[in-house]
């Protein structure tokens, strides 16, 4: 039953990752973001569904056609800041999000160890991160989302933007003459999904609410770290929800029609969103 079952999960993944409808992808900067203006409109590199050679960042919007909740996330899929792993940490994730109601947007940002990069972490990724989440909270309205319900979830490299983010953020500058930078960079709720580097990760008491979820067969920087970082929450009195799934490692994302308990961590979160008050 499994052998004729298989081809069908692999056709729908790929089809769900290749449909001619889906989004046009949005840049956040209409003349480039800064550092990275005259690369503006060099082409990117596809190699499968990962993606490299980013210089014009964008968001890829997927938006309920019904049955809209009003909740936002905005989804910074993982690659060890060298590549952007857009399939099971990316698209396939915001069509789930859709159809279930919830608002999601793809973040490309640049990256920082792709071979001979110039960016950093810090200086350009975050800035893309931030940029991302102004943008979302600052056309809210014409989205149909609420400004604060506004979230941010990150796999491996881009669950260390996402903790970065929740870190630090302001209110935006009600003078600025870009209307983006008038919104307000702060998630309303954060969700990381296997982080890298939680060593560097800070917590302290209002910080958004945090939902987490590894593998236990992961490296131990992120089994055990994240076991760590929940009981920092704890400590700080921040809520958090912690799922460490016995029988994963690194990377399991979210792939359409896998069956196992990691499998289905989006409903788990779904859940926690709801629990939280955030869908009400």
């Amino acid at each position: 039953m499994m052998n004729r079952l298989l081809p069908l999960l692999v056709a729908s993944a790929i089809s769900t990752l290749t449909a001619a409808d889906q989004p046009a992808a949005l840049p956040l900067w209409p003349h480039g973001a800064p550092g990275s203006e005259a690369r503006v409109t060099e082409a990117e590199k596809l190699d499968g569904t990962n993606v490299t050679n980013v210089h014009n960042p964008t968001i890829t919007p997927f938006i309920p056609a019904s049955d809209a909740t009003g909740v936002a996330v905005i989804i910074a899929p993982g690659g060890g800041h060298s590549k952007l792993c857009l399939g099971h940490e990316g698209y396939a994730l915001a069509e789930w999000f859709r159809d279930h109601g919830i608002a999601a947007f793809v973040l490309k940002y640049r990256l920082a160890r792709e071979k001979d990069s110039t960016y950093t972490i810090q200086e350009h990724a975050m800035a893309d991160t931030r940029r991302a989440l102004r943008t979302v909270r600052s056309r809210a309205k014409e989205w149909g989302i609420r400004p604060d319900r506004i979230g941010i979830m990150g796999f491996s490299a881009g669950g260390e933007l996402a903790a970065f983010a929740a870190m630090k953020s302001d209110d935006g500058d009600a003078a600025a003459v870009d209307p983006m930078e008038r919104a307000g960079s702060r998630p309303d709720f954060q969700a990381l999904i296997y982080p890298g580097t939680s060593q560097l990760f800070t917590v302290e008491k209002g910080m958004p609410p945090v939902f987490i979820a590894c593998g236990y067969g992961d490296r131990p920087d992120i089994a055990e770290g994240m076991a760590s970082l929940y009981l920092k929450y704890k400590a700080a009195g921040v809520k958090a929800e912690l799922h460490i799934y016995s029988n994963a490692g690194h990377g399991f994302g979210y792939r359409p029609g896998t069956t196992t308990a990691a499998g289905a961590w989006p409903f788990r979160f779904r859940e926690w969103l709801d629990d939280s008050g955030l869908l009400k």
